[in-house]
């Protein structure tokens, strides 16, 4: 009979990465998930335009304003808010898709989403994504190749944006992309060793510890 103990597992949790757009956040999502197999992507659905070399269903899903309400009144999302003149939702099906692989799930959101999921999953680990500066995040914009109205109503979103994150869990500058995606792995690495969000630990740590009990009773009827 084997004396192994088995792997201590927790239990899964959604994480939440929010930034100004242009921050680099999304570059960062598919980097974090390319080195955890443990996460998957719930792919948010929008009402807005589809950028060129985006594909629905990968990068989102595409809706026209009137499906997207037709979704939202049949109940089909977690949340959903109203940023940079479109709509934006966390759909049910991808967040319980992943959770039923055991995996945790990993949202790239706006600071509205990220304050539902909050509420709705307190356990949910929320992190910040900042930009180097203003005039790096102008320019990732334009290369977007977004029109000067959408870079100013972006930008012009900023400042709340920046006021919220205190309401955040962590803050990683994205300074340089290797650091920023080693700082979030480290992140959900940590969280995942929370006391918390193990599964039977007591029973686990019961079973490791009888050993030195035994031994220590034995010492002592010498």
């Amino acid at each position: 009979m084997s004396n192994k103990v088995k792997a201590i597992t927790h239990r899964p949790f959604l994480v939440v990465l929010s930034s100004p757009s242009g921050a680099g956040k999304t570059t960062i999502c598919r980097t974090v998930l390319r080195r955890d197999p443990n996460l998957g992507y719930s792919v948010s659905a929008t009402t807005r335009p589809k950028r060129p070399g985006e594909v629905s269903g990968k990068d989102y899903f595409f809706y026209c304003p009137e499906e997207f309400a037709k979704r939202k009144n049949r109940g089909e999302f977690i949340e959903t808010a109203f940023v940079y003149g479109n709509y934006y939702g966390t759909l049910k099906r991808e967040v319980k898709r992943i959770l039923r692989q055991g995996k945790d799930v990993l949202l790239d959101l706006d600071i509205q989403g990220m304050r539902s999921i909050k509420r709705l999953f307190p356990d949910a680990v929320t992190i910040f994504i900042t930009p180097t500066n203003l005039i790096e995040l102008k320019k990732r914009l334009t290369h977007r190749k977004e029109s000067k109205s959408e870079i100013k109503k972006r930008t012009g979103y900023l400042k709340a944006e920046l006021a919220a994150i205190p309401e955040f869990d962590y803050l990683v500058p994205n300074d340089d992309l290797k650091t920023a995606v080693a700082r979030v792995l480290a992140i959900i690495q940590a969280e995942r060793q929370k006391t918390s969000r193990l599964r039977q630990i007591s029973h686990l740590f019961t079973k490791r510890l009888c050993p030195f009990k035994s031994e220590e009773n034995d010492q002592s009827r010498r």
